[in-house]
């Protein structure tokens, strides 16, 4: 190394330290702060948590329930829950009758209509591939699963019936739609 080379390394690393050692005891103190901060909330939080009478409901997966407050005539047992999103379930009928439903994955939603019950059958549970279900018509009596619509979003609702049509309306996020289904 040259003479002037020489000169700029020394004097840039002598730079380099001096904001190392100068800034050092802020960034240090400042670590340290945070960290005292994250203790002394966690420590608040669990004292909060000790002194509270309320517990976490947490949905056993064993117990079976009715899920619909317009039909009695099934319930659900959950199956999956979806992180931040819907809960999937297995159905039977709730007289002990054995049901085509017992072979399948359902969503949630169980809407009461003249001609049977309009629920959503999952076609899959993996993460990566949902939503992806069908609206599926059970008719009791017949004990009978009709497939009415794909649907791939979970916000879908029943908007109007006229006669043996029901439309479903639904939005994914960006763009929605509306469904015309026959139901004879």
């Amino acid at each position: 190394m040259n003479t002037n080379e020489h000169f700029f390394h020394r004097f840039f690393k002598f730079i380099w330290n001096a904001i190392f050692v100068l800034t050092y005891p802020v960034l240090a103190t400042f670590g340290l702060l945070f960290i005292g901060v994250t203790y002394f909330f966690s420590f608040i939080s669990r004292l909060l948590a000790r002194l509270s009478t309320s517990s976490p409901e947490i949905e056993n997966k064993s117990e079976w329930k009715r899920l619909s407050a317009e039909t009695d005539l099934i319930e659900g047992k959950l199956y999956k829950q979806i992180i931040f999103g819907p809960e999937c379930y297995q159905l039977r009928r709730k007289d002990g009758i054995p049901s085509v439903m017992d072979d399948f994955i359902f969503g949630k939603k169980v809407i009461a209509l003249e001609e049977g019950l309009l629920l959503e059958k999952w076609n899959t549970t993996e993460l990566a591939q949902i939503p992806d279900f069908d609206i599926c018509l059970y008719q009791p009596d017949e004990d009978k699963l009709v497939k009415l619509a794909h649907i791939k979003c979970f916000d879908w609702h029943l908007s109007e019936r006229q006669d043996d049509f029901v439309y479903l309306k639904w939005f994914d996020g960006t763009q929605g739609g509306e469904v015309k289904v026959a139901l004879a």
